[in-house]
């Protein structure tokens, strides 16, 4: 018995198997030379297990699919004919991502290396706009990146957008957003129908889990020691936390996890964003600092100025030895340890990263909040977590956000279509 098309009963099985097999296996040829740095074909092929004739296969697909592209002569090689190196090619594909913040928007766009295409973040006092308006002017500054990288002559992986609050990651709902005001408000959709409906992956998630993820990546560029478990506390007007172990972001059972900020650990007092008090972002996020180190009218409270001018005036003010805002930081520092030391004795990671506000003040936090962790963890030494400031600023959650999006053509590289 055959088929009507002429093949044999289960043929299109086959096929597809077949289609299959080659998409797993040009995803990890992509992911072998993204991992390991330039390789020849012949070097793929022996730390693979793959055979030479399929790498060398898979490799021009690759190639003509602008993925890798040919470098230099290896070499390595004793004997014969150097084979020439492939490489990343980071010119062809990039990722954008994007970030609602209190008080400012942001964009990134990365090629497929890491490397930064385009970034640019605007002040805007989120907190008192309507959430239509701010996410018509955060519609535009998107489209602002991908226009750029469509000029390049790039291909787009995808977009994936940061908001401060709990999101249904699969859906791109946002389900809240305390330090917004925002609530049941479908980011994703909202964003589809402002950018035209676009054909490329749109994906919403929390900006401290995009900022882990980036904290991460440029970890496992910069340390000596690999780092497989990681904190991050991500510091601004809130307070967030993103959780990375054995290399995998931890979301939790419903995608809420990280809201470390609403921790009742501080005193009463002040009635944090979410409408309770007692909150752990209430005595360490930058609203507490700017109320310990500054008066009502000190410019450096102004949401109009960019967070890193503002943050710029507590440094120097730092530097120059005032009482007042040194006196503020090392209380900012004890209760950032007084909290950290809590999730040190719960996820004993092998960093905590301080990213956002916290890595541009390190300086004069890490020593206050290092004595508290050492005195509030219960394993020696603070169980070997080290505490390191983020190189990334306030660029992480952006940059995470455009590297998720490129994730995925390393999952499946068939995704880009052949270069032209």
């Amino acid at each position: 018995m055959t088929l009507t098309d002429g093949r044999r009963p289960g043929s299109r099985g086959v096929a597809a198997d077949h289609v299959s097999l080659r998409r797993n296996n040009l995803s990890v040829v992509l992911r072998h030379v993204r991992d390991l740095g330039p390789r020849s074909r012949a070097r793929i092929a022996e730390e693979t297990g793959l055979n030479k004739a399929t790498v060398s296969s898979l490799v021009a697909e690759l190639v003509e699919r602008g993925l890798l592209r040919e470098g230099s002569a290896d070499s390595s090689r004793a004997l014969g004919r150097p084979g020439l190196l492939v490489e990343l090619d980071g010119t062809g594909v990039c990722g954008v991502g994007g970030e609602i913040n209190v008080d400012y928007l942001a964009v990134s766009a990365l090629d497929l290396t890491g490397a930064v295409v385009l970034e640019k973040r605007v002040p805007v006092d989120v907190a008192h706009l309507d959430p239509a308006t701010t996410l018509d002017r955060f519609a535009d500054l998107v489209q602002e990146a991908v226009t750029g990288v469509e000029v390049r002559g790039g291909q787009l992986a995808g977009v994936t957008l940061a908001v401060p609050g709990l999101v249904q990651g699969e859906t791109g709902k946002l389900k809240l957003a305390p330090n917004l005001g925002w609530g049941e408000l479908s980011v994703a959709q909202e964003m589809r129908s402002r950018l035209g409906e676009p054909t490329y992956p749109l994906h919403v998630d929390n900006e401290a889990n995009l900022a882990a993820l980036a904290a991460y990546a440029d970890l496992r560029q910069t340390e000596d020691e690999p780092v497989h478990d990681l904190v991050l506390l991500t510091g601004a007007v809130g307070v967030g936390g993103g959780v990375v172990a054995g290399g995998q972001l931890l979301r939790g059972g419903h995608g809420y996890s990280g809201e470390v900020g609403h921790m009742p650990v501080a005193p009463p007092g002040r009635t944090c964003g979410c409408g309770r008090t007692g909150c752990w972002e209430t005595v360490v996020g930058l609203t507490a600092l700017l109320h310990k180190a500054t008066d009502r009218d000190d410019p450096v409270r102004d949401p109009s100025l960019d967070v890193e001018q503002r943050l710029a005036g507590i440094t120097r003010r730092a530097e120059a030895g005032e009482a007042r805002t040194l006196s503020a930081l090392k209380d900012v520092g004890t209760w950032l340890g007084i909290g950290g030391a809590i999730l040190v004795n719960i996820l004993n990671p092998d960093v905590l990263v301080l990213g956002g506000y916290f890595a541009v003040l390190g300086p004069w936090l890490k020593e206050p909040l290092e004595k508290a962790i050492r005195e509030r963890v219960i394993a020696p030494d603070g169980g070997g977590c080290r505490v390191v400031r983020s190189e990334l600023g306030f660029a992480a959650a952006v940059r995470g956000g455009a590297q998720i999006s490129l994730d995925q053509v390393f999952v499946d590289p068939t995704r880009i279509g052949v270069a032209r």
